[in-house]
């Protein structure tokens, strides 16, 4: 006791750095990061964007509106298809069902990943030698021959591409979250809860689940962005239900049109971009994740920062 005194006495007299900023909360460090600000405005965009299509664009968005292969214009702010359909409704309307399966998939496969993680981390021998098994095989198997070869043997619907890509898509985020639930697992406070008697349930969901909510958060973003891309690139080959308007079957169908040979940019420009412009904005709310939990990734403030934050 007094030889801890003694060092905080000495450490207040002496030339010390500056002092730390107390440690901030997540939220809080997620709402002040730029980085996630820009992400979270494109996303919300978006989704409003999803929410309003019935309203901006009533009724079927894949009707013939005008004449065939118009370039845009101020009637038509995209231009039309070869069809004559509203390269701009299709591209609203799109976001619908594209965002859909992205989130659902992003969620089903981080709850798979969660239980299969925590499972094989928490109860070890067997169960770990067995889990871990099936997510190697997984693994190991190519991701495209088995979507394409899933999606062609099943009947076509969303139903089927958001199956198709959450069963392609778990292992990847189980192995993550198995090895922060291993590390976490070996912790003191985690020992006292099985000592005293708390159940394997409550010990993984209540004391080891909110030590890794960082890479949660990055897991679920990561399998949003899978889900995206691997809906449109399931489309574009043709995999998908051509009846639903996606981003995916957009890009499908300017290539069966030959939006490309005729130099018709404006049919699968849009599309395109959205499915980018997604991506990147949930990039982004990745990284700012990684900046706000991981102390090597926080900008770190140089005495010349110091000293003009104090003489203000």
């Amino acid at each position: 006791m007094t030889t801890a005194i003694l060092q905080q006495s000495g450490t207040t007299a002496g030339k010390t750095p500056a002092a730390r900023k107390p440690n901030r909360s997540f939220v809080h460090g997620i709402i002040t990061n730029k980085k996630a600000l820009a992400g979270m405005a494109v996303m919300l965009v978006f989704i409003a964007l999803a929410l309003l299509a019935p309203v901006l664009f009533p009724g079927d968005p894949s009707r013939i509106t005008a004449m065939a292969s118009l370039e845009p214009s101020a009637e038509h702010w995209l231009g039309t298809t070869a069809k004559g359909q509203d390269v701009l409704a299709l591209t609203v309307h799109g976001s619908r069902s594209s965002l859909f399966v992205g989130l659902t998939v992003g969620f089903a496969s981080t709850f798979i990943g969660i239980l299969v993680g925590l499972a094989s981390a928490y109860f070890g021998k067997f169960i770990d030698e067995a889990l871990s098994l099936v997510t190697n095989v997984f693994l190991l198997l190519p991701g495209l021959p088995l979507l394409v070869i899933l999606a062609a043997f099943l009947p076509p619907g969303l139903g089927t591409v958001i199956l198709v890509l959450v069963v392609t898509g778990w292992a990847g985020s189980a192995r993550v979250l198995r090895s922060q639930a291993l590390s976490i697992r070996s912790k003191d406070f985690v020992a006292a809860a099985v000592v005293s008697g708390e159940r394997a349930g409550r010990i993984m969901f209540r004391e080891i689940l909110p030590n890794m909510a960082s890479i949660v958060m990055g897991t679920l973003l990561a399998c949003v962005i899978y889900g995206i891309g691997a809906q449109a690139g399931l489309e574009f080959l043709g995999l998908g239900d051509a009846s639903t308007v996606s981003w995916g079957n957009n890009l499908f169908w300017a290539g069966n049109e030959g939006a490309l040979l005729t130099g018709s940019w404006w049919v699968f420009v849009p599309s395109g971009v959205c499915i980018a412009l997604v991506a990147f904005a949930l990039a982004l709310i990745n990284y700012a994740v990684d900046e706000v939990t991981n102390p090597r990734l926080r900008k770190i403030k140089t005495p010349k920062d110091t000293e003009r934050s104090t003489s203000k």
